[in-house]
């Protein structure tokens, strides 16, 4: 073994595509998820956690096998037992294999919500990473457009809530019932094999198994294509059309604005019904910022019974952009332990005021006269020191203004 003491271990670099955060980003992070969380229990969300690792066939069969997501991007690996691993990619498919492996059709019909990390092997780009982190909300076991609306008005109300929804447009459209869908895919077959000498390769792969992703096909060889295809409104059913009319009336009467994008598809089959993204300008091309619709058939493809649902997931890190820096929560107390005699007393001070719901912190480290001069330079309702004088700690207190913190700190003193 080498004993040359110079030479330098490397320092692991971050995997490419992930991120560390601290300080403000972090921060906005937070208050995302935190705003979040309060607003889904508004709505009667039921807080609920799926595994980060799931059997490849669940996103397999819940995303199809043709999908850019299974065929290029999942982090899939066999584990010592044999076993066809992959990293989540998304959450519905993992809420929806609970929802049947658990029983928990007898909740039905269960509004849940969760976040957390998930990960595609893409290129990583502004909001983009390979490492990411979503919120999502879904609705298991309804059939009912109500159900659509609410989840709509609840992703209306978080993004007011974040102070973003200013500049941000949602766009919504209806893939009609299995019917009207069927009619409109065979509509939309007919035009583009029309075309087929004029199509990309992506969308002649498409055209086979996946008709509909050539609606929103980016390559500029499609788009005339595209733009001339027929819409759906044609082929809805009279079923199909009361639908997304109800869905729409609960927006209406919620106050949620909306716009119709006829072009919004999903392509895989067990979607029905409404589409929707939350759309916005201020982050280039990653445009969208919360997304989804109502999936009826993909937990009958996971083997359960036919259930019908609907849900949402927004990117995290692409909310955490857009909002403004959240206001810094002053800390309660800040104490300055001018003598280390003191430290015990400081301790039982800071333990007993936490203890009581007052955030607090002691500056006790480096040179004793320099502490106090150290804990001013720290934004807090109150400044504490605490001294050792004559065998027993002394406590001064003062605070900017008397409030109802310095007041409650005043008698958790009182009472030690």
């Amino acid at each position: 073994m080498s004993k040359d003491k110079s030479a330098k271990i490397p320092t692991p670099q971050a995997v490419r595509g992930t991120q560390d955060m601290l300080g403000d980003f972090a921060d906005r992070f937070q208050h995302v998820v935190d705003t979040f969380d309060r607003v889904r229990r508004l709505y009667g969300y039921k807080r609920v956690e799926v595994p980060v690792i799931e059997p490849t066939a669940v996103f397999a069969r819940s995303l199809g096998e043709t999908t850019d997501v299974v065929s290029k991007e999942m982090y899939s690996f066999e584990d010592r037992g044999g076993e066809s691993i992959t990293l989540r990619p998304e959450f519905t498919a993992g809420i929806a294999r609970a929802y049947v492996t658990n029983g928990w059709q007898q909740f039905a019909p269960l509004k849940v919500a969760t976040h957390g990390p998930l990960f595609r092997y893409e290129r990583p780009q502004k909001g983009r990473y390979r490492q990411f982190h979503q919120l999502d909300a879904e609705v298991l076991g309804s059939d009912s457009p109500l159900a659509d609306a609410e989840l709509l008005v609840f992703a209306d109300q978080l993004l007011k809530e974040l102070g973003i929804s200013e500049g941000v447009t949602l766009t919504l459209n209806t893939l009609g019932d299995a019917e009207s869908r069927d009619a409109w895919r065979a509509a939309l077959v007919e035009h583009f094999e029309a075309h087929r000498s004029d199509l990309s390769e992506d969308s002649l792969a498409r055209l086979d198994k996946n008709p509909l992703r050539i609606l929103d096909s980016k390559d500029p060889k499609d788009r005339p294509i595209a733009d001339s295809a027929p819409d759906i409104d044609a082929y809805l059913t009279s079923e199909a059309q009361d639908f997304f009319g109800a869905v729409t009336a609960g927006l209406d009467a919620a106050g949620v604005a909306w716009h119709r994008n006829a072009r919004l598809v999903r392509g895989l089959d067990y979607y029905r019904h409404t589409a929707f993204e939350f759309v916005t300008d201020r982050l280039g091309a990653q445009g969208t910022v919360l997304g989804g619709g109502r999936y009826d058939g993909l937990i009958e493809n996971l083997g359960g019974p036919p259930t019908p649902a609907v849900g949402w997931a927004a990117g995290i890190e692409r909310l955490a952009m857009l909002v403004e820096e959240p206001k810094t929560e002053l800390l309660n107390v800040i104490m300055a332990v001018e003598d280390d005699l003191a430290i015990p007393a400081a301790q039982k001070i800071a333990a007993t005021l936490r203890q009581n719901k007052l955030s607090a912190d002691m500056i006790a480290t480096g040179s004793a006269r320099k502490r106090y001069d150290k804990a001013t330079k720290i934004n807090a309702h109150v400044l504490m020191s605490v001294r050792w004088v004559d065998g027993q700690p002394v406590v001064r207190t003062q605070s900017a203004t008397p409030d109802e913190i310095a007041e409650k700190v005043q008698s958790v003193l009182k009472n030690i």
